[in-house]
């Protein structure tokens, strides 16, 4: 059983999501947010930090899969403080003993849709059929546990539901 912790940051939300998989299938765990309302970056990247070492220390994943940066042209400064964030997340995970891979948003929705550039609402509709859930996930932690599913994949694991083991967040 190989467990993955995906992980997509995000400023106000972070989406991340346990998920655990083998020969049979994929399930997952946890699928969640991390929500901020700190006015000052830097307590936002202690917080985002503080959860995120609790959920390493709790699930004791194997890989965590870390939405690669992507150019913000019209918003250097959202990249900037993204990369603040990513920094945070990496240092949690390099506390904890674990390493990081990074997927491209592209590569993650081509991998499980076909399309580099599918929606949302696609990859929404792939996470949820994967893992056999009923109700569409959140976007943030469907983008999350994407990366989580398109780790397994990579390491051969099916993407179908071996068993239901969390309701989809709404």
């Amino acid at each position: 059983m190989i467990t993955v912790l995906g992980i997509d940051p995000g400023l106000r939300a972070t989406g991340y999501s346990i998920v655990q998989g083998d020969r049979r299938g994929c399930r997952a765990a946890e699928l969640g947010l991390i929500r901020s309302a700190q006015p000052e970056l830097a307590s936002r990247l202690a917080e985002v930090h503080r959860h995120l070492s609790a959920i390493l220390r709790e699930h004791r994943p194997h890989v965590v899969a870390l939405e690669d940066i992507f150019t913000h042209d019209t918003f250097p400064r959202t990249a900037l403080n993204l990369a603040h964030l990513r920094g945070a997340i990496s240092l949690a995970a390099a506390q904890a003993g674990i390493p990081v891979e990074t997927l491209s948003p592209a590569a993650v929705k081509r991998a499980l849709t076909g399309s580099g550039r599918a929606s949302k609402a696609q990859v929404q509709a792939v996470v949820a059929q994967a893992l056999g859930l009923a109700a569409p996930v959140a976007h943030h932690a469907a983008d999350a546990t994407a990366l989580a599913l398109t780790t397994l994949s990579r390491r051969g694991v099916p993407l179908r539901a071996a068993r239901r083991a969390v309701e989809a967040p709404a």
